[in-house]
């Protein structure tokens, strides 16, 4: 039954965030994806980047994705990167909607300029980073995309607000 909500987005778009006080409105379990791998590993997933590399970070996300999907009515927050590989979005196929959240590189950079977070590019500063990666994937998240929201501009009440309009709107 496909009834999972699935938050997607850059770095920074505020899908733990919304994603949390969506889940609280609707009474739904939430999840996230970064807390989730950080609880099975023991330790912070930035470690396991650093000690093994993108392969295993990749590898555990897309077991922890195959579990998600076996979840019914749940709020899940995927990670940044998630939807831009096919196999995590064939993991979660047909067990929930996605929902992109959408926010302007300068406003991600922001957002994000105090987070310690391992560059996909090395050799890049953050915004050089955030950039190269939504220059490079944005159309994979469009794809991934039910719903595209612009989580920018707005207070954070209104932004939740409105999300669970357009989710019970459809729905889902």
């Amino acid at each position: 039954m496909a009834d999972n909500l699935y938050f997607a987005g850059m770095i920074g778009s505020g899908k733990t965030t919304l994603g949390r006080r969506v889940s609280q409105i609707l009474r739904r379990e939430f999840f996230d994806l970064d807390e989730e791998m950080d609880a099975r590993l023991g330790y912070s997933f930035h470690r396991l980047v650093a000690e093994q590399g993108w392969l295993a970070f990749r590898e555990l996300e897309y077991e922890i994705c195959k579990d998600f999907a076996r979840r019914s009515r749940a709020v899940v927050c995927l990670g940044g990167g998630t939807v831009r590989y096919r196999w995590n979005l064939d993991a979660i196929a047909g067990s929930g909607h996605v929902i992109l959240l959408e926010v302007s590189l300068d406003e991600l950079v922001r957002r994000v300029q105090a987070a310690d977070r391992p560059r996909v590019n090395p050799g890049t500063d953050l915004a050089a980073d955030v950039r190269m990666l939504w220059d490079s994937h944005s159309d994979k998240y469009y794809r991934a995309a039910e719903l595209v929201y612009r989580a920018e501009g707005k207070s954070l009440e209104a932004e939740t607000r409105d999300l669970v309009e357009i989710i019970r709107e459809r729905g889902w």
